[in-house]
């Protein structure tokens, strides 16, 4: 999921130009990460090599060092080593640019990001309150705590954070994205089509969206359509195992098994141990060593 620029700022009175430049990384749990591929624009993976590039860190470790006592320097570079997924170099930063601004939202908004993302749900949830008592129109706070209810199974509080980040930001595509698979989950997939639609408008280069409305579509058995999500799917994130695994299956169920056991084969290619693509090759009657049409 590449970083969401945000202009939120610190408790502090006056926030800088550094402030409305820092980064926040709020990635889904089940967007895994929400990127963008398509055209000249780079894949999440690339944004991620750029982010945390030699010359990159190195450029706001320079910052830091010219700026010891700026905790707005240190959220900018654990933002990016955030993105990059070097957790603890992430956490070291957050948390001296909060022992330099106990009020400073964002920092915490980050930092309970990287606790949500390395499983620490309750250390998380503490940090989306104290940015969002901090700054109670903070978006990406209320995001990032419904998708700890989420993953905690708690779905009504899930529901008000959404909706509360959407009605902050109402162009924040992973906050409809979220509560469309919330609504998967409670098999409300009409609604959860109507919020995947909405992510997809905002943001039409992300593979998850299409995997869940494709998902959805299956749920109530529109096959044709979940096929051409899926299709969008793959395309967006060629790498994508889910993509290419619910690809095969929404083929398999239009009876196509030369396009169903090439999606499911090339879910192996990427993931030679994923049991449903592997499961769904077998169902297909696929056969390795086999080349297959996909499109």
């Amino acid at each position: 999921m590449t970083m969401a620029r945000t202009s939120a700022a610190a408790s502090s009175a006056s926030p800088n130009r550094l402030a409305r430049a820092a980064l926040i990384v709020v990635a889904a749990a089940a967007l895994g990460a929400c990127q963008t591929v398509s055209g000249t624009q780079t894949s999440e993976s690339e944004d991620n090599q750029y982010a945390a590039s030699p010359a990159n860190v190195a450029s706001l470790t320079g910052v830091v060092q010219r700026n010891p006592a700026d905790p707005q320097a240190y959220n900018m570079r654990g933002s990016v080593f955030g993105q990059a997924g070097r957790h603890q170099e992430a956490l070291a930063d957050f948390n001296k640019a909060i022992s330099l601004d106990p009020n400073y939202a964002q920092a915490y908004a980050n930092r309970g990001l990287i606790y949500r993302q390395t499983n620490k749900l309750d250390l998380a949830l503490a940090d989306f309150n104290k940015a969002i008592t901090l700054d109670p129109n903070y978006a990406p706070a209320y995001l990032g705590r419904g998708i700890v209810y989420r993953l905690r199974g708690e779905a009504h509080p899930a529901f008000a954070d959404f909706n509360k980040a959407i009605g902050i930001r109402p162009d924040n595509a992973q906050a409809y994205y979220n509560r469309g698979m919330l609504y998967q989950s409670q098999r409300q997939h009409q609604f959860a089509i109507d919020d995947f639609s909405t992510a997809i408008g905002l943001s039409q280069n992300e593979a998850e969206p299409f995997i869940g409305r494709g998902l959805s579509y299956m749920a109530i058995n529109d096959f044709k359509a979940a096929a051409s999500d899926l299709d969008d799917a793959v395309a967006a994130e060629p790498q994508s195992v889910r993509g290419w695994t619910s690809r095969g299956l929404a083929y398999e169920r239009l009876g196509d098994k030369e396009k169903a056991a090439g999606s499911y084969a090339k879910a192996i290619n990427i993931n030679k141990d994923h049991e449903p693509a592997k499961q769904g090759f077998a169902r297909v009657g696929g056969s390795m060593g086999r080349t297959y049409q996909t499109f």
